[in-house]
């Protein structure tokens, strides 16, 4: 991890492996973090298959796999603190409420995913895990 970024967050185990954890204190609407990785088509991304793929449109993908991905740890959640915003074929990662040090960052990953990787083995996010 980036010097800069380590002030920031730390990459810690989480109930569902590795998780971004906040260093600071966020506040609502702030810049987090930009998913990035390489960009492919959906074509590609369909081939390639795996679980850090993330569909910026109807005709591109960035593969997030690469450990410099910081965004890659932030975990799915079905009551996030975070959300991804689309800007052109940049994902970028904001806040959507205040988030304390030593919070996990999380988002929700949306239906497809959860549908092929969570949905399966069972949602382990607070908001779940409380259901049952």
């Amino acid at each position: 991890m980036k010097d800069t970024q380590a002030k920031f967050f730390q990459i810690k185990k989480s109930r569902t492996g590795l998780g971004l954890f906040a260093a600071k204190n966020f506040r609502k609407k702030e810049f987090v973090a930009e998913y990035s990785g390489e960009l492919i088509s959906n074509k590609e991304a369909n081939e390639r298959g795996g679980r850090y793929l993330f569909t910026v449109n109807s005709r591109w993908t960035v593969d997030g796999t690469g450990r410099k991905n910081i965004a890659r740890y932030i975990n799915h959640s079905c009551r996030p603190n975070c959300e991804p915003e689309i800007d052109g074929r940049k994902i970028m990662i904001y806040t959507i409420k205040n988030i304390s040090s030593g919070e996990e960052l999380t988002y929700d990953y949306g239906k497809e995913y959860f549908d092929e990787f969570i949905g399966p083995k069972g949602c382990q996010c607070d908001r779940c895990r409380k259901k049952k």
